[in-house]
Order: structure tokens, then C-alpha cells, then sequence
């Protein structure tokens, strides 16, 4: 089980006629919820005084495509992952693999020794070591929308325009460009369309310095 949380899908074999194989995505699936789960329990008691939005929002900044990338290449995951590397030459996509492994783990964790073992390795490894939640509740991480703000107040024009969309396996790789008054002046690239408007609008807040962008 531990061994098909880190097989990718590119070196997995089929073993039904349907198509299914012996992938880590069932594990991802399983270990994606435990860990929000978890998570929210957590924000729930961190936070007794604050509102549902608030901790809808902080869970997200937690548990993000980024966060977990980032969380796998901390913890060695991605030394773990067996893949085809020849369908992976782009890095944002060879990222994404990694966290998707790391959520499979944690599925294999709670199949093996259930939902308190799985819940204790996500505080030990995750929450107590490597996530800063103090922090992150003043990380500003919606540069879209303080963006959008920042034009409607100054009477701007932003256009989110797709370049490209690359079909890479199950997923799409989008990559748009931000334009403000038809100038460039932001391009993003990722998996997720609202991630890549993200990584554009960032771009976009840096080089007009219309407020400070925190990291």
C-alpha cells in the first residue's frame, strides 16, 4: 500500500478491464480528505472566536496545491515517487506529482492504522513542524482580488487572456497573461486556470508596487 501511494500513474498497470490501475490516485483521494479534515478540526480549535469565512480561507492556505508541493520537497517525497520522467519536463507539473504522492501517504497511513494514527502524523509532520499558521493568517495570498479592487478604484482595465492550454496526461497546463490598459504586465503558469490568474496578478502587483505584497 505504502509502495502504491508513491507509483505514479505513468508507471502503474492496468488490472481491469475497465481501465483501473494500480495508481496512487484512489490513496490521493482518501488522503485529500483526511487531511482536510483534520485540518479544519484544528483551525476550529486554534480559532474559537473566529467565523466561518476566516477559517474556510486559512484551510485553503494550508492545505493548497502550493503548500503541499512545497511540504513534499521538505519531506523527501519526491525521492520516493516512482514516474515516467519522460512525460514530466515541465517542473510545475513534476511539483504537482510530488503533492499528490504526499496526500496518497497520508491515505496509506489511515488505511493502515486508522484515522487517529493519520491525524497525529499530520500535527507531528505537518502542522507542528513545517506549517506556520500564525503566520499564514496575515499572508496575503488573493493578489487578483486586490488587484481588481485597486483598478475599480482607479478606473483600470485588467484582461486575464489564455496563451496557451497543454494537455498533459489528465491535466492541463494554462498559462495567461495579465494585461492592465493592453500593457503586459504579468504571465502565470500553472495546473489550476485560477492559480496561473494568481501567479499573474502577483507579477502584476510587484511591478506596479500598488501595495505591499506579502509572502
Amino acid at each position: 500500500m505504502y509502495r502504491q501511494a508513491f507509483r505514479h500513474h505513468s508507471v502503474s498497470a492496468t488490472l481491469k478491464d475497465n481501465g483501473f490501475r494500480n495508481s496512487n490516485e484512489r490513496l490521493e483521494f482518501l488522503g485529500d480528505s483526511i487531511l482536510s479534515t483534520v485540518v479544519a478540526e484544528y483551525l476550529f480549535l486554534k480559532f474559537p472566536y473566529k467565523n466561518e469565512g476566516f477559517l474556510t480561507e486559512m484551510r485553503s492556505k494550508v492545505v493548497s496545491r502550493e503548500s503541499l508541493n512545497d511540504l513534499a520537497l521538505k519531506m523527501g517525497v519526491d525521492k520516493l515517487v516512482k514516474y515516467d520522467a519522460r512525460q514530466f519536463d515541465n517542473p510545475i507539473n513534476k511539483r504537482a506529482l510530488f503533492g499528490n504522492a504526499f496526500e496518497a501517504l497520508i491515505g496509506a497511513i489511515y488505511l493502515d492504522h486508522g484515522y487517529v494514527a493519520a491525524k497525529r502524523f499530520i500535527y507531528r509532520k505537518i502542522l507542528s513542524y513545517h506549517i506556520d499558521v500564525d503566520k499564514l493568517e496575515t499572508t496575503e495570498k488573493n493578489f487578483k482580488g486586490r488587484l481588481l479592487e485597486w483598478a475599480q478604484r482607479n478606473n483600470r482595465t485588467l484582461d486575464f487572456e489564455l496563451l496557451e492550454e497543454i494537455k498533459s496526461g489528465k491535466m492541463k497546463l494554462y498559462k495567461i497573461k495579465l494585461m492592465v490598459d493592453g500593457v503586459e504586465y504579468g504571465i502565470g503558469e500553472d495546473y489550476s486556470k485560477k492559480k496561473a490568474e494568481q501567479i499573474a496578478a502577483e507579477k502584476a502587483c510587484e511591478l506596479l508596487n500598488i501595495f505591499e505584497v506579502k509572502s
